[in-house]
């Protein structure tokens, strides 16, 4: 990651839902961005245009005013994604890079649809609007590749991936795995309840040590590391691993609900 934006560059996005409004916000919030030289394309009203409209982006300009964007961001539906992107793809420059951000269309499928242009495949997650996110990507061209990494870089660590479908167990460890974290929090406060906690506090409590956990791996330092420095030998939390571990319970949990992800994705993709 780095601290500041640093693509020169116009940017236009192409929805601005749950994740694009996530973009935006990072963007935003990110020094060194400048709000006016990001054009949005977006048929409803979110808190996220109207933050960027204030801040000086366009909303809703015009296919030519998109002629010179120098990356397109595809933040659609996957569904509707061909539809929305028509319009804009003869307008924009032989040399525009196309960045996707949606689940299951394959990159070649989007290069088709823009004429042949770069095209990088990136599946960020949505702490991207907080500069707290991670996104994986993939890109056979190596200016798509460079550019997608500047855009999301200042808001996500980019992590870069040797194959195309490899963004299925992504989104799998990284992607989906937030709402699994979350899943087992509220399952750790569900337990403290079990065991005499009233709910609230039993719920500040896990919360708590969700920010701990991330707070003790922002260093860098190994998660076998982070683990030992917690779980001393003979102690509380040795014996709560135990009970996790047994029978390969957290490893078969965690394998089963990553395998769902990738063979949704697989299957969206088809």
């Amino acid at each position: 990651m780095t601290d500041t934006f640093t693509l020169d560059t116009d940017i236009a996005l192409i929805g601005c839902g749950r994740l694009g409004s996530a973009l935006v916000e990072g963007w935003l919030a990110t020094p060194g961005f400048k709000a006016d030289r990001l054009k949005i394309i977006e048929q409803y009203e979110t808190p996220a245009t109207e933050q960027a409209k204030a801040a000086g982006a366009a909303i809703n300009p015009s296919p030519d005013q998109l002629k010179g964007v120098g990356i397109l961001v595809l933040a659609i539906k996957p569904a509707v994604w061909r539809e929305a992107l028509q319009p804009f793809a003869d307008v924009i420059a032989d040399d525009t890079v196309v960045a996707s951000v949606m689940a299951g269309v394959r990159l070649e499928d989007i290069q088709k649809a823009v004429g042949g242009r770069p095209v990088a495949r990136l599946m960020p997650t949505t702490a991207v609007a907080q500069r707290q996110g991670v996104a994986g990507l993939y890109a056979s061209d190596g200016k798509a590749r460079a550019m997608a990494t500047a855009l999301f870089e200042g808001m996500a660590d980019v992590v870069p991936l040797e194959a195309e479908d490899l963004l299925d167990p992504a989104t799998g460890v990284a992607g989906s795995a937030p709402a699994f974290v979350y899943a087992f929090i509220q399952a750790l406060a569900k337990a403290g309840e079990a065991e005499g906690l009233k709910p609230d506090a039993a719920v500040r409590l896990a919360r708590g040590a969700l920010r701990s956990a991330a707070a003790g791996v922002s260093g860098g330092q190994s998660l076998e590391d982070a683990i030992a420095r917690i779980a001393s030998k003979g102690g509380t939390t040795r014996a709560g691993l135990d009970a996790l571990e047994a029978d390969g319970g957290a490893a078969r949990a965690a394998t089963a609900a990553v395998s769902a992800a990738v063979a949704k994705a697989r299957e969206l993709s088809r």
